[in-house]
């Protein structure tokens, strides 16, 4: 009873984390393997709060010497794999991110070129329709030089 408002907060705590986990679980793109890991920390989390004891008891079989040790031994390896993860996710989309920029940039290209070069004016039979392909064109040459500045 020493212990049972640290304990409730601290168990408040793992359970909301699980539910925003949850309740992201159908947006989250996470790998099985990871849900898994997650929900297995959560479970740990929780028992440890409820039973110290049991973790000072595994600290020593460890060869660590206090319960709380361990705990902060653990938080730090996970800790590098969050960072390590976080990491290699950021230049996945950072990949694919400048991939999709260098599509645009060429079907852009090649559009603006064809436009330059008659394609487009030669599918209107009026001068005046030719002309308004004419003003269109400049008209998103200036947008796309604007946005490129931005």
């Amino acid at each position: 009873m020493k212990y049972f408002w640290i304990q409730l907060v601290l168990i408040v705590g793992s359970v909301s984390m699980a539910l925003v986990f949850i309740r992201t679980w159908s947006q989250a793109k996470n790998r099985a393997w990871k849900r898994i890991a997650f929900s297995l920390f959560v479970i740990v989390n929780v028992y440890a709060v409820l039973r110290p004891t049991d973790v000072t008891w595994l600290a020593h079989q460890l060869g660590v010497g206090r319960g709380t040790d361990l705990v902060l031994y653990v938080m730090v390896l996970a800790m590098g794999f969050l960072t390590l993860n976080t990491f290699l996710r950021f230049r996945s989309l950072e990949k694919k991110i400048t991939d999709l920029a260098r599509t645009v940039a060429i079907n852009e290209g090649t559009r603006h070129n064809g436009e330059r070069l008659g394609a487009g004016s030669a599918s209107g039979s009026t001068p005046d329709a030719g002309a308004g392909a004419d003003a269109d064109a400049a008209a998103d040459a200036a947008a796309d030089s604007d946005s490129v500045k931005a």
